[in-house]
């Protein structure tokens, strides 16, 4: 049983429940991953608190909705939102249960397709780079993180996902910071932002791109399959 913490935002919650569900090779419905999800939009706006230096601290009540999935049977917890990753410790801490990490699982894959000291294009929210989500990890790796540099149109284009849906605006703003990040050598770029999971296709063609979101799906399905699996 895999908790989700979820809501951050609504459709990037629901688009992770299909792609587990597609993920997964079922004949009938008991063939698929139970799934506890909390859907919480009210967590506190990341962008706020770690952007524009206002807002209520996410820890707590993403804390509070670990809490929560872990005493309703979950066994593992999964989180579709690169952002608040930057809260998994206070997550961690409040639970027994393994949070399957996105960043971790997303380096990982990148270091696989880049290579030692490749340089990786990453397509996030400014709060990503602001609070170093990547580098650490990239640096323990070997990896050069490149950041999209119009950071305004990025998280212009973030909200618009938000308020409106994908929109042509948004996917002429990621294919263009995709473009860049190849111009300045970053072959291997990954989607790091969960609005940006709706418009994958915007990715530069050259580019060998690859979503965090479904570096998260696979987890889900294995550590599922895994418990499952007779001893």
């Amino acid at each position: 049983m895999i908790g989700i913490l979820g809501g951050m935002g609504p459709e990037a919650t629901v688009l992770l429940m299909q792609k587990v569900i597609a993920a997964v090779p079922a004949e009938d419905d008991a063939d698929h991953i139970p799934l506890l999800v909390d859907q919480n939009p009210q967590v506190p706006s990341r962008i706020a608190r770690l952007v524009e230096g206002t807002g209520d601290d996410p820890g707590p009540v993403l804390a509070a909705m670990a809490q929560r999935l872990e005493g309703a049977g979950a066994t593992a917890l999964a989180m579709p939102c690169n952002t608040a990753h930057h809260y998994a410790d206070a997550i961690r801490k409040a639970v027994s249960v393994p949070l399957l990490d996105m960043v971790a699982l997303s380096v990982r894959h990148a270091a696989n397709l880049a290579g030692p000291g490749g340089r990786v294009g990453i397509l996030a929210s400014p709060a990503v780079r602001r609070i170093g989500l990547f580098d650490g990890p990239m640096a323990a790796a070997g990896l050069v993180p490149v950041y999209a540099s119009d950071e305004v149109a990025m998280l212009a284009a973030i909200r618009s996902i938000k308020r409106e849906g994908p929109t042509a605006a948004a996917h002429a703003t990621l294919r263009q910071a995709s473009d860049r990040l190849w111009v300045e050598g970053a072959s291997v770029q990954m989607i790091a932002c969960t609005e940006f999971s709706m418009i994958a296709d915007a990715m530069a063609g050259r580019a060998t791109a690859f979503d965090t979101l479904d570096c998260l799906v696979a987890a889900i399905v294995t550590a599922s399959c895994a418990a499952k699996a007779p001893s």
